[in-house]
């Protein structure tokens, strides 16, 4: 619960959610900003708001129907954890919690619409502190595209294709099997245990990390302002590498050939470069 002067979320006995306000405490510091006006009263107002308190945050579900086989996932404002299960419909679990002054929210939003999932918590407010958690559970088999906008990205466990793009957030993979489309504006992307064949990686502010449990036949890496780290199966397997930095260090540990089918392309602007052998 968001303290004195700020606008948070309850649940009732029935789990349904319900907005909370102090209305002494709002009366106070609305009146003394409507009088001064003043930057220091409406700081004085927002004495004692803390951050979002995700974890304690009811949990709320919904299942939704998918016709195809990809689904889409359109996120804003919240991490997304994407894992595959033995289900029939698309399931999600979420948490929302925050504070809002002068305005409204935290309103969560979830809709699924020509197999797109939307995803939004919209506070608007002159100050605000939301957070979101949603974990979506997709059918065995199906493709998955997710873009965030403001929210890290996890998945783990798939062996169908990911194409996972964050604005603003980490791209996190872990024990999947299909071939990975990854990029993040402003954000690392970490790959562990990795058996695909397939691998691009894009990061403009951010590392890019990868670690393979199998033989990758494309590894195709660039990075803007940061380092890359692939770590390849170990074995003596040959690979046609073609790494470069700008403004970093250049360090290849595995067997090179040129005429090898298993490609490996990493390119830093601003970061070090470092393709090796996992210990």
């Amino acid at each position: 619960m968001a303290p004195s002067g700020c606008t948070s979320w309850g649940t009732d006995h029935r789990g349904h959610r319900y907005q909370r306000t102090d209305p002494q405490a709002q009366r106070g510091p609305r009146t003394r900003i409507r009088r001064g006006g003043g930057v220091a009263l409406l700081a004085l107002a927002l004495t004692g708001c803390g951050g979002a308190d995700i974890e304690d945050a009811p949990v709320e579900r919904k299942a939704f129907a998918l016709e195809g086989k990809t689904l889409t996932i359109d996120a804003e404002d919240s991490t997304v954890t994407l894992v595959p299960a033995d289900v029939e419909e698309v399931e999600v679990e979420r948490q929302v919690d925050g504070w809002v002054v002068l305005g409204s929210g935290p309103d969560p939003v979830w809709t699924m619409k020509n197999d797109t999932l939307t995803l939004r918590v919209k506070c608007d407010a002159m100050i605000n502190n939301c957070a979101a958690r949603h974990e979506v559970k997709v059918p065995r088999g199906v493709t998955v595209k997710a873009d965030a906008d403001n929210g890290e990205i996890t998945a783990v466990g798939f062996d169908t294709p990911l194409r996972l793009s964050a604005d603003n957030g980490d791209i996190v993979v872990r024990d999947s099997g299909g071939p990975l489309d990854l990029k993040s504006d402003n954000g690392s992307v970490l790959a562990e245990r990795i058996g695909t064949k397939s691998v691009v990686a894009r990061a403009d502010n951010g590392e890019i990390r990868l670690g393979f449990s199998g033989v990758p036949d494309l590894v195709d890496t660039v990075s803007d302002n940061g380092s890359i780290v692939i770590d390849l199966p170990q074995g003596g397997q040959k690979y046609t590498v073609n790494a470069s930095a700008d403004n970093g260090e250049v360090s290849i540990g595995v067997p090179r050939s040129d005429s090898s089918a298993h490609v490996v392309k990493a390119r830093s602007d601003n970061g070090e470069v470092k393709v090796r052998s996992a210990n």
